[in-house]
């Protein structure tokens, strides 16, 4: 699950979310079937919001908290077998950290070289529809995400040290690893090669991937969203940019042929939206509120290959904010009741950010005793996926796409399971499985229909099957 802490859950009153907050609600997360967070930036920061411009690498933002705090987050996670990764900015730093505090204020500081510098900003070059080189008294500085976020100047030992001291700290007070930010930005080389850089790729396996490596069960994912497979092969694990178009497109059931040929694997970590408006809407809006398809989008992307996250939020049909704009309409304080003011919803006080749009409808406390709601889908899926090795970490063959029906097996050992999606409007009573022994058995784990299909002499079984329906089938010893 990703978490923006500060729309979670307030602790304290006032109007923000916080790590005690969200120690609250781990009992929720647990019972969802959640085995690992992802928080967006807990560390100092200089933006005030996001977290991104980071001005004290090793300590908490004060509206957040304390490090005692995140320990206490760690402690109470991991009772209930959840995993804990933060957010690491490694590309670039806020303009308040003292380290580029000191490199403007004089050319001749010893944290000069940390960042990248020109004498004065140069022409030709575009970054985000604008010039990355802001000037200053001292120079121009490379900055191509906002003034007030400088890059680190990745070549320079002592900075690559920095990081990976960094690093550490946080993983000997037993934290499980990392999301490293715009991984795909980190070296330059002109104006035409400011992303996806060779030296990205070295600096991640050289620089940070032993770091993890020397502590048992770390975690590591990346953001590169142009080269995913890549940066996959560099960190070990990769966001799968593009994946979530082709699944929310194949719960509308459109272009299913599409999404059977996109790769699986274990490396790609698959995702419907995130905190960023370049990722795309929140899924309310992408599939205009319809259950139906809000159901068969968790299923498409609980039942993959590889790691799945959820943006908070997503179990319960959240929305974006309410007459926001940008990025920030994506960041609303979590729906935990209709009017979310009050000793169960997001605080006792104004929340900071105007709620989801469809706060009244949509939220935890209106789903959790509806057997037929989108949080208990969520839960039933997730119930699932730990159940079974086969979902949870096995292989994935033989995805095919017919017409409105998408169909794959994943395998572990001798846990084989079926996994069919129907999309269409209407019943479908031609769909079925093939290539089976004669005689084989199948156990109906999700969906409707029989309990126990039994394949033909030709090794078939055809199967009915609901309009916009999810179904699981285990093979039977």
């Amino acid at each position: 699950m990703q978490i923006f802490v500060r729309s979670y859950q307030d602790s304290d009153g006032d109007g923000h979310g916080d790590l005690r907050g969200l120690i609250q609600r781990l009992d929720y997360l647990q019972q969802l079937g959640v085995r690992g967070l992802w928080l967006l930036p807990v560390a100092r920061s200089q933006d005030g919001d996001h977290g991104y411009a980071v001005s004290q690498y090793r300590d908490i933002e004060a509206a957040y908290g304390s490090l005692a705090d995140l320990d206490e987050l760690l402690r109470q996670a991991h009772a209930r077998g959840i995993g804990v990764v933060l957010d690491y900015v490694v590309n670039h730093a806020a303009a308040q950290h003292p380290a580029f505090q000191a490199a403007r204020a004089d050319a001749a500081s010893a944290t000069r070289n940390w960042f990248v510098w020109q004498a004065q900003a140069p022409g030709g070059w575009s970054v985000f529809g604008g010039n990355p080189w802001r000037n200053s008294p001292s120079g121009a500085y490379y900055a191509p995400f906002w003034d007030q976020m400088p890059d680190w100047n990745l070549r320079d030992s002592e900075v690559q040290a920095f990081h990976r001291h960094n690093l550490r700290f946080w993983l000997n007070r037993g934290v499980d690893g990392f999301r490293f930010d715009a991984v795909g930005m980190l070296f330059e080389n002109g104006p035409s090669q400011w992303e996806d850089q060779p030296e990205n790729f070295s600096f991640l396996r050289e620089q940070v991937v032993p770091e993890l490596a020397a502590f048992a069960n770390r975690f590591m994912v990346c953001e590169g969203p142009t080269q995913p497979l890549a940066f996959a092969a560099a960190c070990g694990r990769a966001f799968a940019f593009g994946t979530q178009a082709a699944l929310l497109a194949a719960a509308r059931g459109q272009n299913l042929a599409a999404l059977a040929t996109l790769q699986p694997g274990a490396s790609l970590s698959p995702f419907l939206s995130n905190h960023d408006s370049f990722a795309g809407d929140r899924p309310w809006q992408q599939l205009a509120g319809n259950l139906a398809q809000l159901k068969l989008a968790a299923g498409l992307l609980l039942l993959r290959e590889g790691t799945p996250f959820i943006y908070y939020g997503e179990e319960i049909g959240m929305g974006h904010g309410a007459g926001l704009s940008g990025d920030a309409r994506l960041r609303s304080p979590m729906s935990w009741t209709a009017d979310n003011r009050g000793a169960e919803g997001f605080s006792t006080a104004a929340p900071y950010r105007a709620l989801a749009q469809n706060v009244a409808a949509q939220n935890v406390a209106a789903q959790q005793s509806d057997p037929q709601s989108l949080l208990n889908h969520y839960r039933a899926l997730l119930t699932l996926r730990n159940a079974h090795s086969a979902l949870s970490r096995g292989s994935t063959h033989d995805q095919r796409a017919i017409g409105t029906l998408f169909h794959f097996r994943r395998e572990r050992g001798d846990d084989r399971l079926w996994v069919l999606y129907h999309t269409g409007p209407s019943r479908l009573s031609s769909a079925s499985i093939e290539g089976l022994p004669s005689g084989a058995r199948l156990q109906r784990l999700f969906g409707g229909g029989t309990d126990t299909a039994t394949a033909d002499a030709q090794g078939r079984i055809q199967l009915d099957l609901p309009a916009q329906s999810i179904h699981v089938y285990r093979l039977l010893p």
